[in-house]
């Protein structure tokens, strides 16, 4: 964890956690350009944002999505627990329409893809900061047509038919961590993680494991070609 010393009490203190450096860094820069915000901290993974969370009392915090160790998701839930006034907002590279309605509902109030230009990323902090929920503006004709239609289950990708936890395991095996290496980074059994990759493929609609690592290996590299690309 990072601390940065507040010079004004004026200024709304914002805590950054993503596992990026140089994301951070940048981040840092452009938020400290503005008159009324203040970067108080940073951390880059679970327990330091837990800690971070705590000990600095921020007004607002931004959280990735990918984080070491844990998902943002579960970080999102857990400090919402015992701070539910406190505003988070989401940025992050992974598709608005796949985690956008799944971070509101951990606690979360906004979502912003980080290939955004400044000028969203700012505007979506002073609304979030205001109690306001900030995502785009096509994400937002979604959510109010899936109210309108009675909730009904997203259509289009079947990723959206996954639980938060499906959604996390299939984005490990993207990256090519085999089933005890992603029982480690969650905390799971190696028998759970082997249920989930069942789970997996059948919502999925795929028949072998082979099929389903290639499968999550593809959406991995458009999500970051998605990102590098913008």
């Amino acid at each position: 964890m990072t601390a940065t010393k507040t010079p004004s009490h004026t200024k709304h203190r914002i805590l950054i956690v993503d596992d990026h450096p140089v994301f951070r860094h940048g981040l840092v820069q452009l938020i400290n350009q503005e008159s009324d915000l203040l970067v108080c901290g940073e951390a880059e993974d679970y327990q330091s944002a837990l800690k971070a969370a705590q000990d600095l009392k921020p007004d607002m915090i931004i959280v990735d999505i990918t984080l070491k160790n844990m998902s943002g998701i579960d970080l999102i839930k857990e400090i919402h627990k015992t701070r539910r006034d406190l505003a988070m907002l989401v940025i992050s590279m992974h598709d608005e329409s796949l985690y956008a309605e799944r971070v509101l509902r951990a606690g979360a109030r906004g979502y912003v893809m980080k290939q955004e230009a400044s000028e969203s990323v700012i505007q979506a902090i002073r609304e979030v900061r205001q109690g306001s929920i900030y995502v785009s503006k096509k994400m937002t004709n979604k959510l109010f047509y899936r109210f309108i239609e009675g909730n009904k289950q997203p259509t289009g990708s079947p990723l959206h038919s996954l639980t938060n936890r499906e959604l996390e395991v299939f984005q490990l095996i993207g990256e090519g961590l085999g089933i005890s290496e992603i029982g480690a980074r969650l905390h799971l059994s190696v028998k759970t993680i082997g249920t989930y990759r069942e789970r997996l493929k059948a919502k999925l609609n795929l028949k072998t494991s082979t099929e389903l690592l290639r499968y999550a290996i593809n959406w991995l590299e458009n999500e970051r070609t998605s990102e590098t690309s913008s």
